[in-house]
């Protein structure tokens, strides 16, 4: 790179798509997926261009969708829900309940490593989804408020991603990127892919910097927020207090004089906070979270829940007799039979953009949405027509045989609240630690790709009744697929053009008389701010071919300045853009500036211990 390169029309047309790419991701003009499978779409279409083959070759162009980094991705998923389904999280909460005490700090720390660990061997966001009805129940069980514990939580989880090359997208994608750049250089000799733990010494540090980050300075950084109360309040005294419902459920009857009669529950469905109708039973047929359509009739059993006086000022608006104690519905509203859930809106999910009334959520799930809690507003008028955000909570009343499958649809919700459930297989956690073991002995003793050691591990779990090959499916973010497997041409673009070598040129006349680790300095914020702006996988697509032809340029190691971008794309602490971040808005009650406030000093302590430790160990 020591002669000047011109830019050529090519550089000038990816620079455009560039331009493009960051437009659609930054203003979130489409899903990230959607906007991804374009920009790979308008590379192929370049080869209509005459006299011209393409950005990339057309043959190339799917090549991301069997790719070494998709399959693992898929493969990480699937053992992750695998471990899942053997309740070893719910024992872990009872650990931590039973040995970390209730003071704020040892629940902090012990929370924060065991996310931390479990993140390093599955995506960060399964693991900060899968804690938090581990969470909800400790900050219950030992009267902590929940916004003291969530923000350490998910940024550990973040943490923990850095701790092995399977623990995020990028870092599961570099070493792709890194023989991609080798086949298309034919450099000699060609840069050597990192092992499972060769990023392990600094994952581990940036974990313990954070954990010891919050002990020390959480008590100035985290919010106080007026959370969910004590176990001795119970969760009817929380939802009360934070949402104004109130959980008494009462019995009616339609009678002979009632205007109720012949006319559907969405017409009476505005009461709002007079009451809500849960159950409907009309002759024979007992529904629980009716549909709209529902009719009422003569002698028709209503369940309403709300307050005492509302209820019985519905009842008498509408004629209807309340009964002394339940009885048709006493044991399918029983506490052990069905209550209260929150249901968070995950940031992939399929619910985003679509109103409650059609995305169909009391006739798909059987859940009676009450209100929702977004941001810091509480939202219980017009619920039907409510366009669902991410990070949205859905407060709702269900069964819990019914919530079991919201659980298990963790790409579209994550359920905070802890609730009874029969479809864990306990029995199945030697089978499921013995997969992961496989996986984690072919990928350290044997030369085998890392996506097939995974693959092995995954197969292995359905082989031995861990998971059905449906629960597996379901286990699988095809948004982060198609994400990840759709952006890998765009960085081939780059490299093949020339792109990356000249706007290296330019970053290395900008900074010249850096030493290498300021240079890396300057990468590491690149990707910090490029993952902030759009998606962690885009910027570590983007940047990782400029980082290497930086380092070339300077005769630094190319590999270990990709590496450097791959681990500054966990540094996401200032925004809730990121997913982990998102998540935990809604059930830490956060506000954008709490994130600014520990998020800042986070993010400045994660630049200066990776650089170090970089510079120490490569």
């Amino acid at each position: 790179m020591t002669e000047t390169l011109p830019l050529t029309a090519e550089m000038i047309g990816v620079l455009v798509i560039l331009a493009f790419a960051i437009y659609l991701f930054a203003f979130d003009v489409v899903r990230v997926d959607v906007a991804a499978i374009l920009i790979m779409v308008l590379i192929g279409l370049s080869a209509l261009i005459p006299g011209y083959s393409g950005l990339v070759a057309p043959q190339r162009l799917f090549s991301g969708y069997s790719s070494n980094a998709v399959i693992s991705i898929i493969a990480v998923m699937i053992i992750g829900a695998g471990l899942d389904r053997t309740g070893v999280l719910g024992q872990l909460a009872g650990k931590i309940l039973k040995f970390g005490g209730k003071t704020e700090a040892s629940v902090i720390a012990l929370i924060s490593g065991v996310v931390g660990i479990i993140s390093s061997f599955m995506q960060n966001i399964g693991a900060a989804a899968l804690f938090l009805p581990v969470v909800n129940r400790i900050a219950r069980q030992g009267n902590l408020a929940i916004s003291r514990l969530l923000m350490p939580m998910g940024f550990c989880a973040i943490l923990g991603g850095t701790v092995t090359m399977i623990g995020s997208s990028p870092l599961i994608l570099l070493n792709d990127l890194l023989e991609n750049s080798n086949q298309l250089s034919g450099r000699t000799p060609p840069m050597e892919t990192f092992g499972l733990f060769a990023v392990a010494p600094v994952g581990i540090v940036l974990l313990l910097v954070g954990i010891g980050y919050f002990l020390i300075f959480g008590r100035f950084v985290l919010p106080v927020i007026k959370q969910k109360p004590g176990e001795s309040g119970s969760m009817l005294k929380y939802f009360k207090e934070v949402y104004g419902i109130a959980g008494e459920v009462y019995e009616c009857k339609v009678s002979a004089d009632s205007p109720l009669i012949g006319k559907a529950l969405s017409d009476v469905d505005a009461a709002g906070r007079a009451g809500w109708i849960v159950a409907i039973r009309s002759g024979d047929s007992l529904r629980v979270a009716p549909r709209g359509d529902s009719e009422f009739v003569l002698g028709s059993e209503i369940a309403i829940m709300g307050r005492h006086d509302a209820v019985r000022a519905f009842a008498e608006e509408y004629a209807l007799r309340v009964k002394n104690e339940m009885d048709v519905f006493a044991e399918v509203l029983s506490t052990a039979s069905a209550g209260i859930a929150e249901i968070v809106i995950m940031p992939d999910s399929g619910m985003i953009g679509k109103s409650i009334k059609d995305a169909q959520i009391r006739k798909q799930y059987g859940a009676t949405v009450l209100t929702v809690f977004r941001a810091d507003d509480v939202i219980d008028q017009d619920l039907a027509d409510l366009v669902m955000q991410s990070g949205d909570t859905l407060v709702a009343h269900i069964r819990w045989d019914q919530l079991i499958p919201i659980a298990e649809a963790r790409h579209d919700f994550a359920v905070v609240t802890d609730f009874p459930r029969e479809d864990n297989r306990p029995q199945k956690l030697q089978h499921a630690a013995g997969c992961f073991a496989l996986t984690l002995l072919l990928t350290l003793f044997t030369d085998l790709h890392l996506s097939l050691a995974l693959m092995s591990g995954a197969v292995g779990m359905i082989l031995c009744g861990v998971l059905k090959i449906e629960e597996a499916y379901r286990a699988i973010g095809w948004q982060s697929v198609f994400l990840l497997a759709s952006l890998i041409p765009l960085g081939m673009a780059v490299e093949n053009s020339g792109t990356a070598d000249w706007i290296a040129q330019q970053i290395l006349w900008l900074f010249a008389g850096l030493p290498n680790w300021g240079l890396q300095t300057v990468i590491a914020i690149m990707a910090t701010v490029f993952t902030l702006l759009i998606s962690n996988v885009g910027a570590t697509v983007l940047l990782v071919p400029l980082a290497i032809k930086i380092a070339i340029g300077v005769d630094a190691n190319p590999a270990v300045f990709a590496l450097t971008v791959a681990l500054a794309t966990s540094n996401s602490f200032l925004l809730p853009t990121h997913q982990v971040n998102a998540l935990i808005i809604g059930p830490g009650g956060y506000q954008v500036a709490d994130f600014l406030k520990a998020g800042s000093i986070m993010t400045v302590m994660f630049l200066l211990v990776m650089i170090s430790m970089l510079t120490l160990f490569y």
